[in-house]
């Protein structure tokens, strides 16, 4: 049998005799073996087994199943569809019931029988195997990895135009925009249409976690290297690896910890917090903020270095009042989301609810305005979503529709501030607002607004 064509299978076992005998009882299979935790993950981490068999008495606690069920809890953490199929002593009933429970497939207890062995691991890859193929079904049924950006304007329609080329590529993205525009979502939509998509995707805010921790939380640590480090734990680039990192509001990044970003993006190698060892990491990564990039430069709170390294490609988010037709949009798409979560069903929302909603300046964006709509469906006790409903108070639901008087206030808006910027000037004014002397002083007149140089 060609190895191309050979299964792979993680052993983790501690005994050598075992060991040697297990690697020879599975035909079908490349076999993998681990005699410990740390290199039982190395090795799922290297080869991606579907199927694992565990030794539950692992060192340095052999006799108790401690370190065995950590290792569960690990393998599941990282590849959650691998089937576990843990191994245990005799009389350890109780402990393979508890792992069952953490999530193990099945378990067998000692003295091994490698033919009855090898049943129950064929068992578990063609369940695995039929699970994969319904999960990939799916994926092919839904309908695109844009799913969940909605807009139709054509401010979004370039953005999504922009991931769509940039989401196959491997290009290192910055995506820019205020709080609650989305740009998570941007990134998903980017791992989704990579070739990456099958492999984690890994987001962590920058802003989130104190700056003490954020290195730990990057880069991992041994076991040892600070006061409560009571063990080696990989940080969140190594356990993306093949993945997709998706570093949020990074302009919040400590400089003290932005040149060993910048040495990981250029070398592509992690350093553990105490160790010496360079563990090299194949991941994508992609970077968001809602700061001015620029600004943060030349305060010098921001690596310019670091800076191009992040924005091979920068995707900039519209925030929510400047998509022209999108407000109402995405409401109705809020509203019947939520709406059936939560079991009720509405008709839509009143006149005056969409005159505000589409009037209203949505400071917190498309964030804000789920929010406000989950408020809604809660509150709401008619068929109509009200201005109430939303929180709207009065002055957000005062929405005039007069043309005469909505025009009237414009011009008024924009002589002023003509005649404020040339300090009175009305023929510098009048130039500027591409009319004549005499026009600017009809206006004026018509406006009822001080006449210029007398006020």
């Amino acid at each position: 049998m060609s190895d191309k064509k050979l299964k792979p299978l993680l052993v983790v076992e501690d005994n050598p005799g075992l060991q040697k005998q297990l690697k020879w009882s599975f035909e079908g299979y490349t076999v993998f073996i681990a005699g410990d935790r740390p290199s039982a993950l190395e090795q799922l981490k290297a080869h991606r087994p579907p199927v694992v068999t565990l030794d539950l008495g692992l060192p340095p606690d052999p006799a108790n199943a401690t370190e065995g069920l950590s290792a569960l809890r690990e393998i599941l953490e990282y590849a959650p569809h691998t089937k576990v199929i843990v191994v245990t002593g005799n009389d350890d009933r109780s402990t393979a019931l508890e792992a069952i429970s953490q999530g193990a497939y099945d378990f067998y207890q000692k003295p091994i029988e490698p033919e009855i062995l090898s049943l129950i691991v064929d068992r578990a890859y063609a369940l695995y195997e039929l699970e994969q193929e319904n999960r990939e079904l799916q994926k092919h049924e839904s309908a695109s990895p844009l799913d969940g950006i909605v807009g139709s304007s054509k401010q979004m329609m370039k953005v999504c135009r922009l991931v769509e080329k940039v989401g196959p590529a491997e290009a290192t993205s910055l995506v820019l925009g205020e709080s609650g525009t989305g740009k998570e979502l941007i990134a998903k939509a980017l791992h989704n249409l990579s070739s990456r998509k099958n492999k984690p995707f890994v987001a962590l805010n920058c802003a989130a976690i104190p700056e003490n921790l954020l290195e730990s939380e990057l880069f991992g640590y041994e076991k040892g290297a600070f006061t409560g480090a009571v063990k080696q734990t990989p940080g969140k680039i190594e356990a993306t690896d093949g993945g997709t990192f998706f570093l949020d509001e990074i302009g919040d990044m400590p400089m003290s910890l932005q040149a060993k970003m910048l040495r990981f993006l250029q070398e592509r190698v992690v350093e553990r917090i105490g160790g010496r060892a360079s563990i090299p990491v194949d991941v994508r990564i992609i970077c968001a903020t809602h700061h001015n990039i620029q600004n943060l430069i030349t305060e010098g709170l921001f690596r310019e270095d670091l800076y191009f390294r992040i924005s091979e490609i920068v995707i900039d988010l519209p925030a929510l009042r400047d998509r022209e037709g999108d407000k109402l949009l995405l409401a109705q798409t809020f509203l019947d989301t939520i709406s059936a979560h939560n079991g009720k069903t509405f008709k839509g929302f009143t006149d005056n609810a969409r005159a505000a909603i589409d009037s209203y300046s949505w400071p917190g964006n498309v964030r804000e305005m789920e929010n406000k709509i989950k408020r809604a469906v809660v509150l709401a006790e008619g068929k109509k979503i009200t201005p109430d409903d939303l929180g709207f108070d009065e002055e957000e639901q005062s929405v005039s529709l007069d043309l005469r008087k909505e025009r009237e206030r414009v011009e008024s808006e924009l002589i002023m501030r003509a005649l404020t910027i040339h300090d009175n000037n009305v023929s510098h004014a009048a130039a500027a607002l591409g009319i004549s002397r005499p026009s600017l002083y009809s206006l004026v007149k018509k406006l009822g607004l001080p006449e210029p140089g007398k006020q």
